[in-house]
């Protein structure tokens, strides 16, 4: 019975090429990317899971509260977790990695600049289960100046010599280390990769007991069963008990005053397994994902995959007229209707695996291009183990089944007296608003996805060109400006002589990136009316008086550092978010002190205009500019006409000094435009799958006009014989297609502006939905369903009379 089953549904396949043709690229579409997105959500699930205890792992971050909003912080103070470890006996561990800039390593005659590098506890490698390839993970670590490498760097630095015991030499001050373990590459769904680990034993710097800074990521390990939400209750008493004290000698403040940092100083445990999707800060290790892209592209997915299924549904019921006889002749001949919905189902169940065969041929040709367009590394053997293969397996047969439901029952359930007195199964109002039903749901999410695209683009774009309020064209950096030693300056003065540079500036505070930055908490100073503000947290850039003319930062108010004023040494310059946060307002803020972590006081010279140090999803925190310490990269504004030939002078003059580190440069234009690489990619990514599901919808609705066109075609020689022009009878083919696509476009618009809303909240600068986005959508769909429907009209239109009358 079976086998007689998949003859006949074979047979049919090929009797209705074009039907079965289309239901099997639709469906295949639709599986290809449900299948990938798929991989994509579990690649973005599956971050930081690796450790043996990742459920017990917990990152420590700050967050402050005050002015009305919330800075988190995905680090603490050095003491930190060892001093929750020691106060609080449901945490089993803790450990510190500390991210250390690029410097230059030296082994024999070579000489290498590293970035990836960070400062670990002994600890460390064990708690995050990265396995040894060399080495013992528990003493390897133990020793001062002893690190662990990856096999790749080894490879890369070594070549095939052995790397274990090898001494490496740090910096210009050539601090030896030696190699004491070699693992393997940390895994990629990680929220952290270095190449080299050095350990923190014997370093003054990792020592310090210090509270109320954020400056290292700290994790804990938490004892099974243990509470976090409990823990972190408990944690305002350590607020209490060293935060206050240091918030009280560091910024000079009274008691009173600083207990009040037990209220907006505060400690949170993040989990480790939701760092990668639920922590977006400035300060992440690496660029995170986004758990709403996730809820996207998975909705995203399910979207498409009802799309094609939807179409299959559509086309088996619209298709079922050829099959009305074939039914009435085996009810009569004693089949059941289960017999006749088990074939139904055997042939629906047979195209979706042969789609499902071809999805993987696609899968197989577009995985490179998917993995450049989302920046992943998914392999393709991943697809093809036996519980993904068991899982596809279970996955087609369920999409078989709930493609074939629909079209089984509704064919095997027809009468017989209506098919075999010359009707059609589809003569009821009922299914045909089933199938119109179908095709504005479809358009729905089409309209959904071409707003949702439009809207997307437009933020993106919105970001990349919003005033940045300092100028990134045609500034050159560059780096490593502090191996030249005493002659930094020089070489910064030299090139400020070239009449094709505009200006130089030396600085190792470099907007649009995390290079140079640090911060502090400070607070306003009134001596007159001995009066304080609020403490608020800012960011500092080390800068030279040329910073602001190379970068055409714009002062607002007061004036630029300068050479002819000795005290600008005990000066600083801060942004207008300065000014707000800290309450001045109206207030001429020129000429008011600012104290620092320290007791470092500073007069305020002059404040600038708002400007994007970091990236535009962010608001523009506060900042304060200080002169000098600001070694290690040299900004250089040249001319356009000629940046070739400057580029060829900066090295000539580099070289001239003979510094241990090669020229190398970037363009600040270069760095904005990496900033916003991952929205770019997720932009592209979900523009190519919102136009493959208009692709799968049109699809069926080519399938449906196709069909309409050939039940039509007694009616359409008829016509035309009694004199109706062509263009009359494309607008009657048309027209009710048409009114189901304005009736989905209509149902589109609420939906996705209320979706796009809720998306753009997530943005500190964002765009406003505008009208024409909706009409340009509603153009689009409407364009896009009369494109598709006007091919088989005409063709049916021009349809010569006589053979139209001849036909059956």
């Amino acid at each position: 019975m079976i086998r007689s089953y998949f003859k006949i549904a074979w047979r049919n396949l090929l009797k209705n090429k074009v039907f079965s043709l289309i239901n099997s690229v639709g469906l295949s579409v639709g599986l290809t990317c449900c299948i990938l997105i798929a991989a994509f959500v579990k690649d973005e699930l599956s971050y930081d899971r690796y450790p043996a205890q990742a459920e017990q792992i917990y990152r420590v971050g700050v967050r402050l509260i005050g002015n009305g909003a919330v800075t988190e912080f995905p680090n603490a103070d050095m003491a930190v977790g060892q001093g929750i470890q020691r106060a609080f006996p449901e945490v089993e561990a803790s450990t510190r990695l500390f991210r250390r800039g690029q410097i230059f390593i030296r082994y024999q005659e070579k000489n290498s600049k590293e970035k990836s590098i960070a400062m670990i506890d002994s600890n460390f490698l064990e708690i995050f289960s990265i396995p040894f390839l060399e080495g013992d993970p528990k003493t390897a670590l133990r020793e001062p100046n002893s690190m662990v490498v990856t096999k790749a760097f080894a490879e890369r630095f070594f070549g095939g010599e052995p790397a274990l015991g090898k001494v490496l030499k740090f910096g210009q001050d050539q601090q030896a280390r030696k190699i004491t373990g070699v693992i393997d590459a940390i895994p990629k769904n990680s929220h952290f990769h270095f190449d080299i680990f050095l350990s923190t034993v014997g370093e003054a710097f990792a020592q310090r007991q210090d509270w109320s800074n954020v400056s290292t990521y700290t994790y804990l390990v938490l004892k099974k069963g243990a509470d976090p939400q409990k823990l972190e209750a408990k944690l305002p008493q350590l607020v209490a008990e060293h935060v206050v004290p240091e918030v009280q000698r560091d910024m000079g403040v009274s008691l009173a005053e600083a207990q009040k940092s037990v209220d907006t100083f505060r400690f949170f445990l993040q989990p480790l397994t939701d760092i990668h999707l639920h922590s977006a800060t400035k300060y992440e290790l690496e660029p995170n994902g986004n758990i709403n892209y996730v809820y996207i592209f998975s909705v995203l997915a399910v979207f498409i995959l009802l799309l094609a299924i939807v179409n299959f549904t559509n086309l088996s019921t619209a298709g079922a007229a050829k099959r009305s006889k074939e039914i009435g002749i085996r009810k009569v001949m004693g089949s059941v209707k289960g017999q006749l919905v088990g074939q139904f189902l055997i042939e629906s169940i047979v195209i979706t695996f042969l789609s499902l065969l071809f999805s993987l041929g696609l899968i197989t040709m577009f995985l490179p291009f998917f993995n450049e367009l989302s920046g992943k590394q998914i392999e393709l053997d991943s697809f093809f183990t036996a519980p993904n293969l068991a899982v596809l397996f279970g996955f087609g047969l369920i999409v078989g089944l709930l493609a074939g439901t629909y079209p089984a029952f509704f064919l095997a359930f027809s009468k017989i007296t209506t098919v075999l007195k010359g009707g059609s199964v589809l003569q009821t109002s009922s299914r045909n608003g089933l199938r119109s039903g179908l095709v504005v749901f479809q358009f729905a999410i089409s309209g959904i996805l071409i707003i949702a695209t439009i809207v997307s683009y437009q933020q993106l774009k919105f970001m990349q060109n919003k005033t940045q309020g300092f100028d990134k064209e045609q500034v050159m950096v560059i780096h490593d400006t502090y191996t030249l030693g005493t002659n930094e300056t020089v070489f910064k003065d030299q090139l400020r002589q070239d009449s094709r540079i505009v200006q130089a500036s030396l600085s190792r505070s470099i907007p649009l990136s995390n290079e140079g930055q640090e911060g502090t908490q400070i607070y306003g100073k009134d001596p007159v009316k001995k009066q304080t503000t609020r403490e608020i947290q800012t960011a500092i850039f080390r800068i030279d008086d040329q910073y602001l003319p190379t970068l055409g930062i714009k002062l607002r108010q007061g004036r630029n550092f300068s050479k002819a004023f000795p005290s600008d040494s005990s000066a600083v310059i801060i942004n207008e978010a300065v000014v707000r946060e800290l309450g001045w307002g109206p207030i001429n803020p020129i000429g008011k002190t600012l104290v620092r972590s320290g007791r470092k006081e500073f007069t305020v010279i002059g404040v600038v205009k708002d400007f994007h140090y970091a990236s535009a999803r962010q608001k523009i925190a506060p900042l304060m500019l200080l002169l000098g310490y600001n070694s290690g990269a040299v900004q250089v504004k040249v001319k356009a006409d000629d940046a070739a030939g400057v580029i060829a002078a900066i090295r000539e003059k580099w070289e001239a000094f003979n510094p241990p580190a090669p020229f190398t440069y970037t363009f600040l234009d270069d760095r904005f435009e990496a900033l916003y690489e991952s929205e770019q990619k997720t932009g592209s990514l979900f523009t190519v799958f919102a136009g493959i599901s208009i692709v799968i919808a049109c699809l069926g609705l080519f399938g449906l006009a196709t069909f309409t066109a050939e039940q039509r075609t007694k009616e359409i020689g008829v016509r035309k014989v009694m004199g109706a022009t062509s263009s009359s009878i494309v607008l009657l083919l048309t027209k009710d297609f048409l009114k189901l696509v304005l009736i989905a476009v209509l149902i589109a618009f609420p939906i996705a502006g209320w979706v796009m809303n809720h998306w753009l909240q997530d943005f500190a600068y964002r765009i406003d939905l505008a009208w024409w986005v909706f009409a340009l959508a509603a153009f689009l769909a409407v364009g896009i369903a009369l494109l598709t429907i006007s091919f088989q009209s005409i063709k049916a239109a021009l349809m010569n009379p006589v053979k139209s009358l001849r036909s059956e």
